[in-house]
């Protein structure tokens, strides 16, 4: 998982929920990559933000977000997010580390498939779901097996992947060519 250029990506904690548990699953996440892993910026979305953020979003090369699963869907902070940015997401990855019932937060994710591909952001085809996340919290660090682990490395590679597949097209636009 060594990208051959420097790249930087951002972490979206999509939770904002009293007693939430989105920081301790993006810890998780960021706890199964190798310690040569890209650059991590957070956006904590319980935290407030805006111009940092933008900057953030502007300059990062792809994204990992982390999301509960709320009513079969995705949390509105998310989507308020989303829609106050354009150009900051276009022809970047996004790869998905969901979390809730039964469904481990898969419902939540397909809603965002369809809202990125309408901004030209790809999502990656793996990522991680987590089942039951507060079954498998030990004094307050999420304790997963290790087929869990191994799918966030691989999420992480097709990320790593994607990001430097569409690196053209982001300079591109950068210049105005879009």
């Amino acid at each position: 998982m060594t990208p051959s250029t420097h790249l930087t990506f951002v972490l979206i904690i999509a939770s904002v929920r009293a007693g939430r548990i989105g920081p301790i699953v993006a810890r998780w996440f960021l706890d199964q990559l190798p310690p040569q892993r890209p650059e991590f910026d957070v956006v904590d979305l319980a935290e407030p933000n805006g111009t940092a953020t933008t900057r953030l979003l502007d300059h990062a090369d792809g994204f990992v977000v982390v999301t509960p699963e709320y009513n079969h869907s995705y949390p509105g902070e998310l989507k308020v997010l989303i829609d106050s940015h354009r150009r900051e997401w276009k022809h970047k990855p996004v790869t998905f580390v969901s979390y809730g019932g039964m469904s481990g937060g898969l419902r939540a994710v397909e809603h965002l498939r369809t809202v990125f591909a309408e901004l030209y952001v790809v999502g990656t085809r793996n990522g991680v779901a987590i089942h039951m996340p507060w079954d498998h919290l030990e004094d307050g660090t999420l304790t997963l097996d290790d087929a869990a682990a191994a799918s966030a490395r691989q999420a992480m590679d097709e990320l790593i992947w994607w990001a430097e597949l569409l690196k053209p097209e982001r300079s591109a636009g950068a210049r105005g060519v879009a």
